[in-house]
């Protein structure tokens, strides 16, 4: 009878989104993973076969934190706004995975639930083909989009510059010549992630609804 697994899969995939969060996507390797487990990278290999299967590891837990409601909806849009609001919050709050989410996603089983899902709302529109393809990759892009290029940007929490240095050195442009920068660093600062991609879903939803 052979010994119990030191590991559980859960266990590996905590560990290696905890390692992504505080080291990024170049300190995640087969040896760094080992070290955050506390056991060596020999012990590994009988965890997990190949370097690729760390990034797949890391896709399954962040989308495990996608939740929805899951309905029935009235209105398809509605559902839709769901769907990818609870994508975002997963995505957001683990921005080094969205590399891998990606390029990844298609080798990884539990993208596949909440690709199906969106898609199912999406259809709901009366799109097929094509215009269903269009659509779900409009969300798709709006929610990693949104997602790195508030956190990767000049007004992030994780910037080395403050926001305030950031709107600081802004508002001391020529403003003859930047009256519209100036103005949405400001309003930056009184806005929030939340609001903007919530905004940004509804013009998008409100062109397919229209579309």
């Amino acid at each position: 009878m052979g010994r119990p697994a030191r590991f559980t899969h859960a266990q590996l995939q905590a560990a290696a989104l905890r390692l992504l969060d505080r080291e990024g996507l170049a300190g995640l390797s087969m040896r760094s993973l080992a070290v955050e487990l506390g056991t060596g990278a020999m012990t590994l290999y009988n965890y997990v076969p190949q370097r690729e299967a760390i990034d797949l590891l890391v896709i399954e837990a962040v989308l495990a934190e996608v939740a929805w409601d899951r309905g029935p909806y009235a209105a398809w849009a509605d559902e839709v706004r769901a769907i990818a609001t609870a994508l975002w919050r997963a995505v957001r709050a683990h921005p080094h995975a969205i590399p891998l989410i990606l390029t990844r996603r298609s080798r990884a089983p539990a993208a596949f639930e909440v690709a199906e899902a969106l898609l199912a709302a999406l259809a709901r529109s009366g799109r097929s083909d094509t215009r269903l393809l269009v659509a779900f990759r409009a969300i798709s892009a709006l929610v990693t989009g949104m997602a790195q290029a508030e956190l990767a940007g000049p007004l992030s929490l994780q910037a080395a510059e403050s926001a305030e240095d950031t709107i600081a050195r802004f508002r001391a442009l020529p403003a003859d010549r930047f009256p519209q920068l100036i103005g949405v660093a400001s309003a930056a600062m009184r806005s929030t992630a939340e609001d903007e991609f919530q905004a940004s879903l509804q013009l998008l939803l409100a062109g397919l609804e229209a579309g």
